[in-house]
């Protein structure tokens, strides 16, 4: 009888063992995660942080989200402004608000990403991307990409979704209108060498303009002192004479200064 009564508490000590593997009241919180608990189907209202937290078997459920930065890549097909098709390859890093998983949870589910993450970030670049030509768009990607960043940490924000980072890092159109844009900017590269070009031109052409006022100025003001002033006359002939006589044909050089008129 004493050996029955003994075996009894390792009986009931097995079965809770048992009863505890097979309900397993017991949940861990890993590193970068949240936790949601759902007590008898009402999401319970705070989220449970890293480490291990119990709960009711068959009464209450726990979930597990991911909370770390997410980095993804994606391709997507959009339309400018011009009708002209476009490959747009671009980065987004976000994450899920860590304090607030249970209300996603609890208003979208576990699959955020594909319900509201995808179409929002889609929806945008449609939209931003909409507003430009394309060959604006190549020369304007940062503007673009900021307006598209700000626009989605705005919308998603409302949905417990934090949008760090967003990057387009490829636009591709196709070849035709890429040649096209080839041409036409070799076109404008030809037109202002020949608008330089002919600027030069002009200008060189102003200046000898210049230059040539400016030499009959000279002349008509020397003209008129040479005129006015005997003395200057010959002063002028001084400075241009070659230090020779000049010869005539008797054979006698005569001084061609009139020493009179110097005195």
């Amino acid at each position: 009888m004493d050996k029955k009564y003994l075996g009894m508490p390792l009986i009931i000590l097995g079965l809770l063992v048992v009863f505890l593997v097979m309900c397993n009241p017991f949940v861990m919180v890993g590193p970068g995660e949240r936790g949601i608990k759902i007590n008898l189907g009402h999401v319970q209202p705070e989220s449970y942080g890293e480490g291990l937290h119990t709960i009711f078997p068959f009464i209450q459920k726990f979930k597990t989200m991911d909370v770390k930065t997410q980095r993804n890549q994606f391709t997507t097909s959009v339309y400018t402004k011009d009708i002209q098709q476009a490959r747009i390859t671009y980065v987004i890093n976000y994450n899920v608000e860590p304090d607030r998983v249970n209300k996603l949870f609890q208003e979208v589910g576990m699959d955020y990403e594909a319900k509201i993450l995808s179409p929002v970030v889609e929806g945008t670049i449609k939209d931003i991307i909409g507003k430009w030509n394309a060959q604006d768009l190549i020369a304007n990607r940062e503007k673009a990409t900021g307006d598209i960043l700000f626009k989605l940490q705005t919308q998603l924000k409302d949905n417990y979704i934090n949008v760090s980072d967003f990057q387009m890092t490829g636009i591709n159109y196709s070849d035709v209108f890429e040649r096209a844009i080839e041409s036409k900017v070799t076109a404008e590269q030809e037109a202002l060498k020949a608008k330089n070009k002919t600027v030069q031109v002009q200008e060189e052409a102003r200046q000898k303009v210049i230059a040539a006022e400016a030499e009959a100025k000279s002349m008509a003001i020397r003209a008129q002192a040479l005129s006015q002033n005997k003395s200057l006359v010959q002063y002028e002939a001084v400075q241009k004479w070659d230090g020779k006589m000049p010869q005539y044909m008797l054979g006698n050089s005569v001084p061609f200064i009139n020493v009179s008129a110097a005195k």
